[in-house]
């Protein structure tokens, strides 16, 4: 075998994986070539249980026989680990495409959803009765802060807001009348 014959060889096995050769002199007479197969696109952790293929020989059966003791285990190991990639794959479509994922989703949605809506409606709510001069009620219409902590400030906002209307401070009092005598 010629050495340009071996790469066309090896080319037309049609592997899309990644062959490591090592070549050792095992005696005077006899060649070790150990040969191991790897796929970098395949996740599956069981790829690295494949064990390299070793053949012994002479220089002159290497030569006449290698390629054809290779071709059907090399396809097979590289089959295996196409199949585990394309295995994992579908495997992460199914899981995203079925039904208890996609429930998940939609109830994360729906909550959301519910949760915005409730907010929305208890500061309209809130809104009407401060138009209405009910300062009280709209106080107690705002929704709670623990409820909705992203709208923390806004919440304490109108709370104090609402609160100098139906409960003005002492102090505040006493103090604008004390400015407003003094302004007299």
């Amino acid at each position: 075998m010629e050495t340009a014959n071996f790469f066309r060889q090896i080319a037309q096995m049609d592997i899309n994986s990644k062959l490591m050769l090592t070549i050792a002199k095992a005696t005077e007479s006899t060649i070790i070539v150990s040969i191991l197969i790897e796929n970098e696109n395949c996740s599956d952790k069981a790829k690295n249980i494949i064990p390299p293929f070793n053949l012994t020989g002479t220089p002159e059966e290497l030569d006449n026989e290698f390629i054809q003791c290779i071709k059907k285990p090399m396809q097979t190991a590289d089959g295996i680990l196409s199949n585990m990639e394309s295995f994992m794959l579908q495997l992460e479509h199914a899981k995203a495409s079925s039904a208890m994922e996609k429930g998940k989703n939609d109830k994360h949605k729906k909550e959301g959803d519910s949760k915005s809506r409730k907010y929305t409606e208890a500061m309209l709510k809130a809104d009407a009765y401060e138009a209405e001069g009910k300062y009280k009620e709209a106080w107690s219409a705002l929704p709670k802060v623990s409820d909705f902590p992203e709208h923390a400030e806004k919440i304490r906002n109108k709370q104090e807001i609402y609160e100098r209307e139906f409960a003005p401070s002492l102090f505040n009092n006493a103090q604008n009348t004390e400015e407003q005598e003094i302004q007299e």
